[in-house]
């Protein structure tokens, strides 16, 4: 694992708290061919057991991701809703959540992306941590404001000091929606600067990452990381929803405590 975080230059390695761990896999670097494989025809690294790609292939591929990590990945069932798990009862990935909070140093949180928003967040102290899925239907829900009250729930500390991480998802610049995704943020957040733009009659591009740091800071958390990275705009490093369609890839970001 050591050896990873000294040479894989390729991944995201973010450095967010001292004694926490984040990882983001990118689209190489795994077993898998076709649409869930590299660009340029490289293999690639997808996680994802929903996306019709070959089991035994999914199956590789999260054992290569577990050996950059002190333990097996905590993999869920993804829903697009509000439920946050608690990675130490997670067993199997049968479990419906979209995020999951851990206070045990070496379980590790994990949650798949394509466009997605992957919000990593961790209190100050690296006493806990959070990955969250933050999908538009989650995140105008309140995904994030209910991990982070679970958190700091957790921690026993209401007042704890959180910082979090955005990492690649789809940009603003090619994230096209309808009036009701944008009905269902206002309805949540009012306006937000930045966080829309009309393009023609009934069309909007719309930032996940500006909402989401709205929601971080209804939640209190003020420090945030923004990695700024599009995964629609770059097909070499990235999969993609909405520029490749349902059979997709998806990656896996990851946070833990370190031992």
């Amino acid at each position: 694992m050591q050896d990873f975080f000294k040479e894989k230059s390729e991944s995201l390695i973010p450095e967010l708290v001292s004694g926490v761990r984040i990882l983001f896999t990118e689209r190489e670097g795994g077993v898998s061919s076709g649409p869930w494989g590299g660009a340029e025809g490289i293999m690639g690294l997808n996680v994802a057991t929903h996306v019709g790609d070959n089991a035994a292939c999914v199956r590789m591929n999260r054992s290569i991701v577990s050996q950059m990590t002190p333990s097996v990945p905590r993999w869920m069932t993804q829903v697009h809703g509000t439920e946050v798990a608690d990675a130490e009862s997670v067993t199997d990935d049968a479990l419906q959540a979209d995020a999951q909070t851990c206070v045990t140093p070496g379980v590790v949180c994990a949650v798949q992306v394509a466009d997605c928003l992957p919000v990593l967040i961790a209190d100050s102290k690296a006493r806990g941590v959070a990955a969250i899925h933050a999908g538009w239907k989650g995140l105008s829900a309140g995904i994030i404001e209910k991990a982070v009250a679970r958190l700091r729930e957790r921690l026993s500390d209401p007042e704890a000091l959180i910082l979090a991480w955005l990492g690649p998802r789809i940009g603003a610049d090619d994230f096209e929606v309808g009036p009701e995704v944008v009905q269902a943020f206002e309805q949540k957040y009012g306006e937000v600067s930045g966080a829309v733009r009309g393009v023609s009659e009934g069309k909007y591009l719309l930032s996940l990452a500006a909402y989401a740091k709205q929601a971080l800071a209804a939640a209190g958390v003020r420090q945030v990381e923004d990695c700024g990275l599009s995964t629609y705009a770059d097909p070499r490093r990235f999969y993609s929803y909405r520029r490749d369609g349902a059979s997709s890839g998806r990656h896996a970001a990851l946070i833990w405590i370190e031992e």
